[in-house]
């Protein structure tokens, strides 16, 4: 593997969860390709998320609907607004293939969301499938599997 472009690949899984955690929401979509999905499995091993039910299965349009509603003034279910923390494993570097300018990226997580006095603990892997798009890498499909992912949730507010 060439070394450049795994470190590259492995300082933008930082830099994606940093996103989120600064709620930089328009950097964070812009890491994202125009055809990206967004996939939280609702089972384990899941491996259809058009015909199987998942906990989120969303394309940049959505990601951008959540991402101007959580941006809005108006947004009556953010005052006071939702708060997140990652704490990332470091990421490892699946597969690459230079030539095709894909990459698939690892990286175990434990995920606080807050909201006011309520706050909720997720653990899980991220798994990220990154397209080269000129001289830059962007996320065609982040799968977010959570450990209990087949649990009762709450609302989850934010991205993990």
């Amino acid at each position: 593997m060439n070394a450049a472009p795994t470190s590259a690949l492995m300082d933008l899984v930082y830099q994606e969860a940093r996103c989120i955690d600064e709620q930089r929401w328009d950097d964070w979509l812009a890491m994202y390709t125009d055809d990206a999905h967004y996939w939280m499995p609702l089972t384990h091993g899941q491996t259809d998320p058009l015909l199987q039910g998942s906990l989120m299965y969303e394309d940049k349009m959505l990601l951008g609907i959540r991402v101007e509603r959580l941006k809005g003034r108006r947004t009556f279910s953010q005052e006071p607004i939702s708060r997140c923390h990652h704490l990332l494993q470091a990421p490892s570097v699946e597969s690459i293939d230079t030539a095709q300018g894909l990459a698939v990226v690892r990286a175990a997580f434990h995920y606080v969301e807050t909201r006011g006095d309520e706050q909720q603990l997720y653990a899980g892997w991220a798994t990220y499938h990154w397209r080269q798009q000129g001289a830059d890498w962007r996320i065609a499909l982040k799968r977010v599997d959570l450990v209990n992912c087949d649990a009762a949730f709450g609302n989850i507010q934010l991205f993990m």
